[in-house]
């Protein structure tokens, strides 16, 4: 099976369309096909999606179709990528009817591992209690590893770390505290009209983030 994972997080606001987008136009920047996806149906992240990847984003919505529909859109539009990166929506357990509907549903149906991006500005060793409760949550939802966002200090990512070994939850990447990574709100999205913002988060990315571990998921 060619390297397909959801970004998804806990909550919205944790910073997974910014970890998403910018994973997407790495890793076409490095040569790779990517096939992005979207939960939801959302139309303005499929876009930015879209502009970073040279090919159309696909929505994956269960409340509005079948999940056998949903596998077969995702089957389809993978077939000749060399990847695919699916964005989850708000948090990841979050659906119309309790987790009906939600990222992790949409993960479950299609089989593939999840990607945990989570704000840790304001957290260091609570991060396990959280971390430990998404992971046994729901054993039919494959949660791979934590990429921790917002990190201030070499301290906190020692810290951090000490969570992910003690849970055994491995660990892809910390991104760092930093005005690159801040997007301004906007009405039903994330504003990315400055086209500068992928010059400067595509190398962040790079730097902080163990993407080829991501493609041997």
């Amino acid at each position: 099976m060619k390297p397909s994972f959801m970004v998804a997080a806990p909550t919205s606001g944790s910073g997974k369309t910014t970890v998403a987008r910018g994973l997407m136009a790495l890793l076409t920047q490095k040569g790779y096909k990517v096939q992005p996806f979207k939960c939801g149906p959302d139309y303005i992240d499929t876009k930015f999606h879209e502009a970073v990847c040279g090919r159309p984003s696909i929505n994956l919505d269960t409340f509005m179709a079948t999940p056998q529909h949903v596998s077969d859109l995702f089957r389809r539009y993978s077939q000749d990528a060399d990847a695919c990166v699916v964005e989850g929506m708000m948090g990841l357990f979050d659906g119309y009817d309790r987790d009906r509907g939600s990222s992790a549903e949409i993960a479950r149906v299609l089989g593939i591992p999840v990607v945990l991006v989570v704000d840790a500005r304001s957290a260091a060793y609570s991060m396990a209690a959280l971390l430990s409760g998404f992971v046994h949550f729901r054993p039919d939802v494959h949660i791979a590893g934590v990429l921790y966002n917002k990190v201030g200090s070499e301290r906190h990512r020692q810290m951090l770390q000490q969570v992910s070994d003690d849970l055994q939850v491995e660990c892809f990447g910390m991104l760092p505290k930093t005005v690159e990574l801040e997007q301004g709100s906007r009405y039903l999205g994330l504003d990315f009209s400055e086209t500068k913002e992928t010059g400067t988060l595509v190398p962040l990315i790079e730097e902080h983030v163990r993407w080829k571990r991501l493609l041997a998921l």
